[in-house]
């Protein structure tokens, strides 16, 4: 059934950056817009939630291959691909997901206008706004149903997140500086106290988002198969775990 779902995460999420780029070109904001791939992904790489669906992409489409091609090297041990590919659900693919639905959801919730203005519904339908900010926790939770991978150490994976996270933190100052802009309209409203405040927040909730995925993945897995290994960050029942 796992390739299924991975079939069905890459098609959705390239679908969705397709979508984009389609009410992109619409958007009269970008009427100096030239056309090139590259002014689109500049553009649109200074918001979190695209970074997101472009790492889903990657993801489920590293998955498919996976699938299709083996898992296993000469010596039958996971090949170099796999773990990558457990290392980029672990740290980075579950947890932001999860971040950027909870915290977009949420925002929208207290005053849309802090991050998605009545403004651009021409040019962000609804539709497109689900596929890009619901639809991923969808996946994500379908992906731990029905995939079990071996995590990598906890400070390992951490500190891929918090690397991701900082990244992002940068770059969207970067855009900031230089345009005078800042990704999303919640900024305008806060001053620097509270920014750096809602910043500490952002990132304990991305470490948040790690542990639950964690917890998730071995209530659901740490039981089975000889395969399912059991984590070194998880303290087991030992009559419970498959020797």
């Amino acid at each position: 059934m796992d390739i299924y779902v991975h079939l069905s995460g890459a098609g959705h999420m390239l679908l969705t950056i397709l979508c984009d780029y389609h009410f992109f070109n619409e958007d009269p904001i970008h009427y100096y817009y030239d056309g090139s791939v590259a002014f689109y992904i500049l553009n649109r790489t200074r918001y979190l939630s695209y970074l997101s669906i472009v790492t889903q992409a990657c993801y489920f489409s590293l998955c498919v291959f996976i699938d299709i091609w083996g898992s296993k090297n000469d010596q039958n041990e996971r090949n170099v691909l796999v773990r990558i590919k457990d290392y980029v659900e672990a740290s980075i693919a579950f947890p932001i997901a999860m971040f950027v639905g909870v915290t977009f959801w949420g925002l929208m919730a207290v005053d849309r206008e802090l991050v998605l203005p009545a403004a651009l519904d021409p040019y962000f339908p609804s539709w497109l706004n689900h596929m890009m900010h619901t639809n991923i926790l969808i996946f994500q939770f379908l992906e731990i149903i029905t995939s079990t991978r071996v995590y990598p150490q906890r400070k390992h994976a951490l500190v891929g997140l918090m690397t991701f996270q900082t990244t992002y933190l940068i770059w969207m100052h970067i855009v900031h500086y230089k345009s005078g802009v800042w990704a999303y309209p919640i900024f305008e409203k806060l001053n620097v106290p509270l920014r750096i405040g809602f910043f500490v927040g952002c990132f304990t909730l991305g470490g948040l988002m790690y542990f639950l995925g964690e917890k998730l993945h071995y209530l659901l897995w740490q039981k089975g198969a000889n395969e399912r290994m059991p984590h070194p960050n998880v303290k087991y029942d030992p009559n419970a775990v498959s020797q």
